[in-house]
């Protein structure tokens, strides 16, 4: 019953969150949720059953994510994707800059390394043991590197956990000594519920098994509301330049060429060049990653920023709790702009010199500077259907 509760919670903030839950990993996390509804209290004995549709499940998002690679960046298979991923991944961790900066031999591998835990390992999920173990074993290393040279959410952690099924309990006493406990046969009703739902999951897995095959892949898609048996994948394309929105505000009551401008940081994102990448995951920040995507196209494919410079003129406190810091604490700004700018890690050498992290140059305008009363910025919040209309007042 807890299981169940949590499960539809979460169900209820991805389906009102849209945007800002619209990430492949919350998909996993409730399909993940549903199946463990199935596998009885902590007293019932597992069912077979259950612990294969969780490996059905790591198999989808391992072997769904290897295939998008190699359909889609040529980097994948030229072996050159790590030269650029580190720098240019949503939001960099502490270690980051090291993984660039190491030798290039250690890219090379760490993409083949890529390519065997992604297409080859998830097949012996089903496997006899201690062939099944072997491949969690390998997922579990390469899901720990991801996790150690940069910030994805809880996407690293959840498929460790996910991977954990198909352990043999020998190995996992390794790691955790426990005696095995004495537990009760599951009910033939529960029986029956988890072969309902092995039957479900096979009806439902034909779209996301077709799509894997197909030429046209698409990644992290559901089929139904209840976000039950998608298909998922991360990173078919590898951007190649790192480009970032900096947000500014100023109280001057009139723009010059003189006027001082004031950026806003967000908590994980790189705007102070001088800042340590932080470590941020397993913990997810939203508008952080938002950010990140809006850097790759106009503002305009992107209402949601619109809203977001609306409520920071405002001085909206809920919206200024998400960034890391506030340069307008006394009172909001009298105008706001974002600025488009190119940022690369800096070299060995340039960071023994300067002590940053980073270096960044004007790449141009992202958003031309408003204020609460610059004619139309109103209406295009109404016509985003965030403010009422002028008929509505």
């Amino acid at each position: 019953m807890t299981w169940a509760l949590l499960w539809l919670l979460y169900l209820s903030f991805v389906n009102v969150g849209q945007t800002f839950y619209g990430f492949g990993w919350e998909s996993i996390l409730l399909e993940a949720g549903f199946y463990t509804i199935f596998l009885g209290s902590s007293r019932v004995t597992p069912q077979m059953l259950s612990i294969l549709l969780l490996r059905w499940l790591c198999f989808r998002v391992m072997f769904g994510a290897g295939l998008i690679k190699l359909r889609g960046d040529p980097c994948w298979r030229d072996m050159t994707c790590l030269d650029y991923h580190y720098e240019t991944q949503p939001m960099p961790n502490p270690l980051s800059w090291y993984f660039f900066w190491g030798p290039v031999w250690t890219h090379r591998a760490g993409v083949w390394f890529n390519h065997f835990a992604e297409l080859i390992a998830p097949f012996g999920y089903f496997l006899p043991q201690p062939f099944a173990s072997a491949a969690a074993i390998v997922t579990i290393a390469f899901q720990s590197l991801i996790f150690a040279s940069g910030n994805l959410s809880w996407l690293n952690i959840l498929t460790i956990v996910l991977a954990i099924p198909a352990l043999d309990d020998r190995v996992l006493r390794v790691v955790i000594p426990f005696a095995s406990p004495s537990l009760l046969s599951p009910s033939a009703v529960h029986k029956g519920a988890v072969a309902a739902l092995t039957v479900l999951v096979a009806w439902l897995s034909i779209k996301p098994i077709l799509n894997m095959i197909s030429p046209q892949q698409v990644m992290n898609t559901t089929y139904n509301p209840l976000h039950l048996v998608g298909t998922y994948g991360a990173f078919g394309g590898i951007t190649r330049t790192r480009y970032e929105v900096v947000v500014e505000g100023t109280s001057d009551d009139v723009l010059s060429s003189s006027t001082r401008w004031r950026e806003y940081e967000f908590r994980g994102k790189p705007t102070d060049t001088g800042r340590l990448p932080p470590q941020v995951a397993p913990y997810h920040l939203r508008l952080d990653w938002l950010i990140w995507f809006a850097a790759m196209s106009p503002y305009y494919e992107h209402p949601w920023f619109v809203h977001l410079i609306d409520k920071l003129l405002e001085g909206d406190a809920p919206t200024i709790g998400l960034l890391r810091s506030n340069p307008f604490p006394d009172a909001p700004p009298r105008y706001i702009r974002a600025q488009l700018y190119e940022y690369h890690f800096t070299t060995p050498l340039e960071r023994r010199q300067t002590g940053q992290w980073w270096k960044r140059e004007q790449a141009g305008e992202y958003f031309p500077a408003v204020s609460l009363q610059t004619p139309g910025f109103r209406r295009v919040l109404e016509n985003l259907g965030w403010l009422p209309t002028s008929n509505q007042r």
